[in-house]
This record gives C-alpha cells, structure tokens and sequence, in this order.
C-alpha cells in the first residue's frame, strides 16, 4: 500500500510552552557542536542568544529587528539611544592646535 508524502509543516510552538525535559543527542556539524531542537522547544525567529551557566546552556530567542530605514528601525534605535543616558563629559575640542581657515574669496565684490 502507498504511503502519503509527508510535507514538513512550518508552524513554530508557541514560545514559553511548558514542557519538560528530554534527551536529545549531540553531534559534530564541521567544528562545531550541534544539537537538533525537538519540535516542542523550536522558538520563534531566525536568530537567539547562547550563553552557558555553570554546565547548563540556556538558548533564548532574539527578536527580529526592522528593516533599515524604517520608522520602526528609527524607534529602535531611538529607544537604544535613549537607555544609555545624557553625556555629561565635555565635547572634545576637535580644532585645538590647528591654525585658523582662511576666508574664501569667491571672487564677487
């Protein structure tokens, strides 16, 4: 009897789904270490973080950023801006020890 083609389905699980633990296996992808995520813990997006606490590794998603040029990239950015807080040191005098500019003669009298 044939079998039905089975297509791979794009959906994601919800993100923050409690599940619990299961063991998966490590393997070699060139010089790196990989492991395949189970479906249950795919999370949303095209990038995360990794960072190791202790002999744990915790992977937690990145949210997708605007595209450039946007007004949503300028809010962004804006917002990033906005955390680091004022300057409170002095601009630099960037002409200190530089000998004037001449005036520009543009020839009309």
């Amino acid at each position: 009897m044939p079998t039905k083609p089975q297509i791979a389905s794009e959906s994601i699980a919800p993100y923050g789904q409690s599940t619990l633990a299961r063991p998966v296996k490590l393997f070699r992808n060139g010089a790196n270490q990989a492991v395949r995520i189970p479906r249950e813990f795919e999370l949303p997006g095209t990038d995360a973080i990794i960072y190791q606490d202790g002999n744990r590794l915790i992977l937690e998603a990145v949210p997708d950023r605007p595209q450039k040029g946007t007004v949503a990239a300028l809010v962004l950015a804006l917002d990033e801006m906005a955390k680091l807080g004022p300057i409170d040191e002095e601009f630099p005098d960037v002409d200190a020890g530089l000998l004037p500019l001449d005036d520009i003669d543009l020839g009309e009298d």
